[in-house]
């Protein structure tokens, strides 16, 4: 077994896409007796160290909830920390990410946030537009909620202007109106932390997923902790609704 794999995962049936709601850094920086902003900024460091373990493991696709639409809700010295978090670590990471072969993606609302965080996540996306390795797929300004409602009035307005046949809507074409039309369904939900909900995070989307929670805070979620997540995951008996 590789030197690396501290489980005995089966690296022929990894996870295509893996989404991880990243929860913890506020308890993670308390119990330390650290300011919040302080779990954010060790956060940003398990980000780097779980892309690498994504790549070295062959995940296609992962997607980190990064900002939600409620997020805003904060104190404004913690949203200032995060989206300053934001837009030095893309302009810091973005060399490395595009010499790994990393593809940064986005979905969300970007045009809400702040200029510098637009512009560094736009220049990281057109440097890595041709990158085949992991596709890093940040969650920004994103509430599953209102994805779908913009899909859906996005779909009535084409129905009303006869480009869709109201009788040939299905679950395929609802999903070609939603941020994550070109990326596949996650197959692995990590939520770390101990709390055991989605938050408003591709609710759509995880129809099918297998889900696995972990008291873990995420800066102290490391690779091994990911290949435990990928291990439990390959013990699910995956059915979509069918038998076997």
């Amino acid at each position: 077994m590789n030197n690396n794999i501290m489980y005995d995962i089966d690296l022929n049936n990894i996870p295509t896409h893996i989404a991880i709601i990243m929860d913890g850094n506020g308890r993670w920086a308390k119990s330390r007796f650290l300011p919040r902003t302080a779990g954010h900024k060790a956060g940003v460091e398990t980000i780097r160290d779980i892309v690498k373990e994504c790549s070295n493991l062959g995940v296609k696709h992962l997607t980190l909830y990064a900002f939600s639409t409620e997020n805003w809700k904060r104190p404004k010295i913690e949203v200032d920390t995060l989206m300053n978090l934001l837009s030095t670590y893309l302009r810091n990471e973005i060399a490395e990410l595009h010499q790994n072969n990393v593809k940064v993606t986005a979905i969300g609302d970007i045009s809400a946030l702040p200029k510098t965080c637009i512009r560094e996540l736009n220049s990281a996306k057109e440097m890595t537009k041709d990158n085949t390795g992991v596709n890093l797929n940040l969650a920004l300004n994103y509430g599953s909620r209102a994805d779908i409602k913009n899909a859906l009035i996005d779909i009535v307005k084409n129905c009303e202007s006869g480009k869709i046949d109201i009788n040939n809507i299905d679950e395929d074409i609802i999903k070609n109106y939603l941020s994550t039309k070109s990326i596949p369904d996650p197959d692995l939900v990590i939520r770390t932390s101990g709390e055991q909900r989605l938050s408003n995070f591709l609710l759509w989307e995880v129809a099918y997923s297998e889900f696995y929670f972990t008291d873990i805070h995420w800066p102290d979620f490391n690779k091994e902790e990911l290949q435990k997540a990928i291990y439990v995951y390959q013990k699910r008996d995956r059915r979509f609704g069918g038998l076997k």
